[in-house]
């Protein structure tokens, strides 16, 4: 009887030993580094760039899931979350904007590509044929309205009281010379405004699709410096990630840049 009690105990010991050894395991696999490395990107040339820097992440070992989104909402909603990993999809005031206005514990790590506001004209072919009181369409959200009026500016069309403020608004004019008249659009309608305005402030992403160039058709383009440079995003916990610092580096090769100037011909351009 003893000798049955002793050999239960013993089994009984055997499978505790066991279970937790397997907790141990498990514990150590969830610690480990992922495999998978879930990026958001907005579809088009977000997407496009993305899915080469995946090709040759996987040469590296690193593999990429690509993850498109519709809107510029969701990606940071879901990288806040934790259902991504990193995010490619907005310009740094954008990010910043969200950041103030809505908390998320999120920040930028580089610059990836730019998608250049430019100013279009049926009327004129050159920025110096502006004509007093010329109408003008630019966007009508406060960061993409901002970029509009810090690109006239550079050109000495207006002058800001912020300066290269990128939070500046029409009220924000304090030098008009040429008495241009601002209307102010939703940033999808403004290629359509081309025939009824003098000068139109158009966002890349909305460009392309109105078969408009900004490299060869406008009067004035936004170039690599420019502050609305995309960025790469992570939590603010992560921002130190080493993989995730690989994954930018591998964003900002050379294959990636030649990708860039061959594919988009200057319509998009790398801004590293």
């Amino acid at each position: 009887m003893n000798s049955s009690i002793k050999k239960l105990l013993a089994a009984a010991l055997i499978a505790a030993t066991c279970v937790f050894a397997a907790g141990c395991g498990s514990s150590d696999s969830g610690s480990a580094d992922k495999k998978e490395i879930a990026i958001g990107v907005t579809a088009g040339p977000h997407a496009e760039v993305m899915e080469q820097v995946a090709k040759e992440a996987e040469k590296q070992g690193l593999t990429i899931k690509v993850v498109e989104f519709n809107d510029f909402v969701q990606p940071n909603k879901a990288l806040a979350e934790g259902d991504l990993d990193m995010n490619s999809m907005q310009h740094q005031p954008y990010l910043d904007n969200v950041v103030k206005n809505q908390g998320m514990k999120l920040t930028s790590i580089g610059k990836t590509i730019i998608l250049p506001m430019a100013v279009y004209s049926h009327k004129y072919k050159n920025i110096s044929e502006v004509a007093d009181g010329a109408k003008v369409t630019i966007p009508n959200d406060p960061t993409n309205g901002g970029r509009a009026l810090l690109l006239l500016q550079q050109v000495g069309l207006i002058t800001l009281k912020n300066g290269t403020s990128v939070d500046a608004s029409v009220p924000d004019i304090v030098n008009n010379p040429k008495h241009l008249e601002f209307i102010e659009l939703d940033a999808a309608q403004i290629p359509r405004s081309l025939d009824d305005t003098d000068l139109a402030c158009v966002n890349t992403n909305y460009a392309i699709p109105a078969g408009l160039n900004p490299q060869k058709d406008s009067l004035l383009v936004e170039d690599k410096d420019s502050p609305y440079a995309n960025v790469m995003v992570v939590r603010e916990d992560e921002a130190n990630n080493e993989t995730y610092k690989k994954v930018l580096a591998i964003y900002q090769s050379e294959p990636i840049k030649k990708f860039i100037n061959e594919h988009f011909q200057g319509t998009i351009l790398p801004a590293f």
